[in-house]
């Protein structure tokens, strides 16, 4: 049964200003670096299939050179909205400095659930994994954060000889109990009961070996979005996982991954830091 509060939390549009205009502003801004990659003949594959759903393909944006490993950015929009072709510029912080970049698109809910989600993007890890060499990094946003999230859990969505490649795993802005969603308008379409919404959350799992993981969000988010990052910190810090929850400025939900287009920006930083 939805519950007004619990909706409220979820909420970000509501407190940021003139939010209705930002799916046409990411539109066109991924729209406009696609275009500038093929003027300057920089590389980049797109719907490369990693299942038999018409969704189920990632982009890979390519480095200048020989790429040092692989990013994956897996994107938000609450599993039920949004696709890879939304964030293509996100890539160009990592690509500029010699990583390659995959943008997997998944199955949304209602046609998935989100279990099966999970398994969509360990697949998409698994085939982007195997055309680039190198170690494996993993970020995701809001839906994509939860969804990076997993695959360092026990359960073990990727193959062994995939899991030992991930080095280093930012969890931006991420969903990691989603427990609370049983109670949002939103669950009517993401069809989550108690059984699943425990099974999905990272929280209440085991991180397998000591994972390193960033839990990254926005200062000036909204709270729970703050709860969230930092509940995750306390409950992997005690299974040993080197993980650290960092709070980003003032940076709203959707700001807070701006600074992915940018070489030398801190959150760029984060994602190709060398873990300890």
């Amino acid at each position: 049964m939805a519950n007004s509060k619990w909706d409220d939390a979820f909420e970000n549009r509501a407190y940021i200003p003139n939010s209705a205009q930002l799916p046409t502003i990411w539109t066109e801004r991924a729209s406009r670096y696609r275009s500038e990659a093929l003027a300057a003949n920089r590389r980049i594959d797109t719907d490369i299939p990693y299942g038999n759903h018409a969704r189920e393909v990632f982009d890979i944006v390519w480095p200048d050179t020989e790429p040092k490993g692989l990013l994956v950015f897996v994107h938000g929009g609450y599993w039920v909205r949004l696709d890879k072709s939304y964030w293509t510029d996100l890539a160009e912080g990592a690509r500029a400095n010699g990583w390659a970049v995959c943008l997997p698109s998944y199955v949304l809910a209602p046609e998935a659930r989100i279990r099966d989600i999970t398994r969509q993007i360990g697949a998409a890890v698994t085939k982007a994994a195997k055309r680039v060499n190198g170690p494996v990094r993993l970020a995701g946003h809001s839906a994509g954060g939860h969804l990076v999230s997993r695959m360092l859990c026990d359960d073990r969505i990727l193959p062994a000889d995939i899991q030992q490649r991930v080095i280093h795993t930012v969890s931006i802005s991420g969903l990691h109990d989603l427990r609370a969603l049983l109670q949002v308008e939103m669950n009517t379409s993401l069809r989550l009961d108690a059984e699943e919404a425990s099974a999905e959350s990272p929280v209440l799992l085991r991180p397998i070996g000591q994972p390193s993981i960033t839990a990254w969000v926005g200062g000036g988010e909204r709270p729970e979005f703050i709860r969230q990052s930092q509940l995750i910190a306390l409950m992997w810090q005690g299974l040993d996982a080197r993980i650290t929850c960092h709070l980003d400025g003032q940076h709203n939900h959707f700001t807070v991954i701006d600074g992915l287009k940018e070489p030398d920006s801190a959150i760029t930083s984060e994602v190709l830091r060398e873990p300890t």
